[in-house]
């Protein structure tokens, strides 16, 4: 099996410009985990998931600071701290997206799928062909594989 048999072909999409609270809303609506992102001209740019909206909840932990010669040493990028609170103060989808997603082909076997969702903890994953979107395959889809192959073992 691949990701084409599997996939989800009339999939939901949001915007860059998209509200977080849209978002939410659509997400707990249909029963979805996650939404590919697509620009002015309809290509990928991005996924918000569930998780990304969690986030926004999430307490801000403050750098920890190393003192030397008088001088304070941050123990961990300010950058990174930077892209955090960005991240938690997200009003659109372009602030709390996940840029340049992972994604397969409609050819992806069903094992790489499964394999990208579990070691990389991944709920959503965009299927893309010579650049454009043309499915979603979302962790449901891989369970559905399992009532599949017991409906044929019946048989």
């Amino acid at each position: 099996m691949k990701a084409k048999d599997i996939m989800t072909r009339d999939v939901l999409t949001v915007t860059p410009e998209t509200e977080i609270t849209k978002v939410a809303q659509i997400l707990l609506e249909k029963r979805i985990n996650g939404l590919p992102v697509l620009d002015a001209k309809s290509r990928l740019v991005g996924i918000i998931c569930q998780s990304d909206l969690v986030t926004q909840q999430k307490r801000v932990s403050l750098p920890s600071l190393f003192n030397l010669l008088d001088g304070l040493i941050p123990l961990r990028s300010p950058k990174s701290f930077e892209q955090e609170v960005h991240k938690i103060a997200a009003v659109t989808v372009g602030d709390a997206m996940v840029k340049n997603p992972v994604t397969v082909t409609p050819e992806t076997s069903i094992e790489e799928v499964a394999t990208l969702m579990v070691e990389k903890k991944f709920h959503t994953l965009p299927v893309v062909e010579d650049g454009w979107l043309v499915g979603v395959i979302g962790k449901e889809d891989v369970l559905k594989t399992l009532l599949r192959m017991e409906e044929k073992d019946e048989s």
